[in-house]
C-alpha cells in the first residue's frame, strides 16, 4: 500500500533541548512512532505534566460531558493570545459557558442545511480557478484548498467570497501571521506567573493586530446593517443577534471579534488540510480519482442546489474520512 510523504517520527526518548529543538522544526517529527498508537499518552516534564488523548470517547468526555473538571491549560492561550483574545478556544467555567450559549445556537437543527447554498458557491467558485490552472503541471494544492476554506467562512459567516477586499485582507493576513508565528511558545512551556510578560514577536503582534483591525470593520458593518434592519441572514448574524438564555446579553462588538478569529483559525486550517490530503491521495490513485468523479456525475446535478446531495456521495465521504 502506498503511504503518504510524512515526517520522520523521533526515536524513543530524547532530552527535553533536544525535544524542544525537534518542536521548533517541526510538530509531528517532535513525537514518537508510538504516540500514533496509543488512546492516551502522559507527558511529563520539569515544567508541566500533561496527557494527549486519542480515543474519541475519552475526548468527548473531557470537552462536553465534563468540561469543568479538565479546564484548558493556560499554555494553550499563550500563543495564541495576540490574535485570539478571549475566544471560546481558550476560555473556562462561567465565560466559556456563556460563550457557548450564545454560540452554539447557530450551528444547531437545520442550520448546516441553510449554509448549504454559500458553501456550494465557494465549491463551484474553487472548481472554476482549479479548471484555469490545470495544465498538467504539478500544483501546490494547499494553498488552494487554503483559498476554498477561506471562502466557506467568509460566505457562511459574513454572506461576502474571498475576492470581497476586506475578505481578501483577512485571509493574506491570516498567512503571514501563520508564517510569524512560531512553532513554539516559551510561555507554553515554562510556568510564567501572570504578571511576567510575554514575549511574542513583533511580527506575529502586528499582524494579530491587522486581522483583528479587519474583523473589527466586518463586525461594525454588520451591527450597523442589523441595526438597519438588513443584515442578511447568516452565522454572523444569528451569533450576533442571539442573546445569552440566562443573562439576556449579547456580544458587544471586541467579543465577537474574538469568535470570528477562532472561528477563521480553527475551521479555515483544518478543512484545508483535510482537503488538500485528500486531493492529493485522489491525484496518487487515478482509479479512484475516476470513481469519485463518476460518482459526482451520477448524484449531482449542476443545475439544482440541494443538501440531499451529500448523501449521496458515499464514496466521496469514505475518500475524505
Amino acid at each position: 500500500m502506498t503511504r503518504p510523504p510524512k515526517p520522520p517520527a523521533r526515536p524513543g526518548k530524547v532530552s527535553l533541548w533536544r525535544y524542544a529543538r525537534l518542536f521548533r522544526q517541526d510538530i509531528l517529527s517532535a513525537q514518537p512512532a508510538r504516540l500514533y498508537r496509543a488512546w492516551m499518552a502522559e507527558f511529563r516534564t520539569p515544567f508541566f505534566h500533561s496527557f494527549l488523548c486519542n480515543d474519541p470517547e475519552l475526548i468527548e468526555t473531557v470537552l462536553k460531558e465534563r468540561p469543568d473538571d479538565f479546564p484548558k491549560s493556560d499554555r494553550i492561550r499563550e500563543g495564541l493570545a495576540p490574535l485570539l483574545g478571549n475566544s471560546v478556544f481558550v476560555t473556562n467555567g462561567a465565560v466559556w459557558k456563556r460563550q457557548r450559549r450564545i454560540i452554539d445556537p447557530a450551528f444547531e437543527g437545520g442550520r448546516l442545511r441553510d449554509t448549504f447554498p454559500a458553501m456550494w458557491d465557494a465549491g463551484v467558485a474553487a472548481v472554476e480557478r482549479l479548471g484555469n490552472l490545470a495544465d498538467g503541471r504539478p500544483l501546490e494544492i494547499e494553498a488552494q484548498t487554503s483559498h476554498m476554506a477561506a471562502d466557506v467562512i467568509f460566505r457562511t459567516l459574513f454572506s461576502i467570497p474571498i475576492e470581497d477586499a476586506t475578505a481578501g485582507a483577512v485571509f493574506a493576513k491570516f498567512k503571514a501571521h501563520q508564517r510569524a508565528a512560531p512553532v513554539l511558545n516559551l510561555g507554553a512551556l515554562l510556568p510564567l506567573p501572570r504578571w511576567f510578560p510575554r514575549f511574542h514577536a513583533r511580527r506575529t503582534r502586528q499582524t494579530a493586530r491587522e486581522i483583528r483591525a479587519l474583523i473589527t470593520d466586518l463586525t461594525a458593518r454588520r451591527m450597523a446593517e442589523i441595526e438597519a434592519g438588513r443584515a442578511p441572514d447568516d452565522l454572523a448574524t444569528k451569533i450576533m443577534t442571539t442573546p445569552d438564555p440566562e443573562t439576556g446579553q449579547l456580544f458587544d462588538t471586541a467579543e465577537m471579534v474574538d469568535q470570528v478569529a477562532i472561528f477563521f483559525l480553527a475551521g479555515h486550517e483544518t478543512s484545508a488540510s483535510a482537503l488538500a490530503w485528500s486531493l492529493y491521495l485522489l491525484a496518487m490513485h487515478p482509479d479512484w480519482q475516476d470513481r469519485v468523479a463518476a460518482e459526482a456525475g451520477r448524484g449531482i446535478d449542476p443545475e439544482k442546489i440541494y443538501f440531499s446531495t451529500l448523501s449521496k456521495l458515499k464514496l466521496t465521504r469514505d475518500v475524505f474520512r
